[in-house]
């Protein structure tokens, strides 16, 4: 087989495994929220409050083992694919978790939600198009060389000292009133993780081919690394989706993931180096359009509106629109579930 054509069939190998990922994982925040919420009307200690009851709690496990598979899935993509291309399809989970919410958890789906799926459908097609080529690295010793460059050593640096700032420091106090404060550890850590992976994808690839890999410290320090910082990101999600809705957690959280993956990926691989301006400005533009379709998710979630309603949002001093609105805080959502 020419190297053209394992190349192509490299991507779409890559490309199934992330469309299934998406599905996966888009289910496990469903299966999640189900186990959350039944032990929240069990009278359990939350996990917004730190409680671990979560443990002993089937859905919650299904969930967890939905996230597994998907998880697998994204691993071996990334072996296969570069994370520029692999990350932005987990706009699919965004879609995959707000149809299920709409149907399992009685989170309403407006008609700005939808549209706001749409987006993320067609930003993400847009992303992959123009998707940038990484430089090729093909083994663990050329790994290494790149992690020891001073550009990814001060974005890991940043990312474990804001990180650790974020948990000790900011989520204690606004941790339960804010949803961005849980999902930019998930995302920073996430960045990490993302660069692990790639790493002992390639190790094990190394593996496969006969090299004498699980002697090298370095892929037994990628392992320990991933160990950490997928502890970390599922301690804080399901912190977030226990006190904030899934269809906000999940399409923000895409977001804040997304971007700092693409930004690991840049510096560690150099994914942006050699792009032309016609990619760049789609890679650029297919985001966009990500971001905007979570705006339509998140920004109008509250707002009751649909096609049969359109006639009264333009009358003139129409006040159905509901503007402001809070996140719900754990006392509010108990009172609810009690009710």
């Amino acid at each position: 087989m020419d190297p053209s054509t394992a190349g192509h069939l490299d991507f779409y190998i890559g490309l199934c495994l992330a469309v299934g990922s998406s599905a996966f994982i888009g289910s496990s925040f469903i299966l999640k929220k189900q186990g959350l919420l039944r032990l929240a009307q069990k009278g359990s200690t939350r996990a917004g409050q730190g409680g671990h009851a979560y443990l002993k709690e089937s859905l919650w496990w299904a969930g967890l083992l939905s996230m597994g598979v998907g998880e697998a899935a994204n691993f071996a993509a990334y072996a296969f694919a570069p994370a520029t291309l692999v990350t932005p399809l987990g706009a699919l989970s965004v879609l995959v978790s707000a149809v299920l919410s709409s149907y399992f958890l009685n989170e309403r789906l407006n008609t700005h939600g939808k549209m706001g799926c749409l987006l993320c459908i067609l930003g993400s097609t847009v992303v992959v198009l123009h998707a940038p080529q990484e430089e090729e690295v093909v083994s663990l010793s050329t790994l290494a060389e790149k992690l020891k460059e001073p550009g990814f050593i001060a974005f890991a640096v940043g990312v474990v000292a804001s990180s650790l700032l974020l948990i000790f420091l900011v989520a204690p106090r606004y941790g339960q009133k804010n949803v961005l404060v849980y999902i930019l550890i998930c995302s920073a850590i996430g960045s990490l993780s993302v660069s692990c992976v790639k790493g002992l994808g390639i190790g094990i690839k190394q593996l496969f081919g006969g090299k004498a890999v699980l002697r090298d410290p370095l892929f037994w320090s990628l392992l320990v690394g991933l160990v950490v910082c997928i502890s970390t990101q599922i301690n804080y999600l399901n912190k977030a989706l226990d006190i904030f809705n899934t269809s906000v957690v999940t399409p923000i959280y895409y977001v804040f993931f997304t971007t700092a993956v693409v930004a690991c990926s840049a510096i560690l691989f150099k994914e942006w180096l050699w792009m032309t301006l016609e990619r760049a400005v789609g890679t650029v533009g297919g985001f966009l359009g990500i971001i905007l379709g979570i705006f339509l998710l998140h920004a109008f979630k509250d707002v009751p509106f649909s096609w049969d309603t359109l006639p009264l949002f333009l009358r003139q001093g129409h006040q159905g629109v509901l503007w402001g609105q809070t996140y719900v805080a754990l006392l509010q959502e108990d009172t609810s579930l009690a009710e």
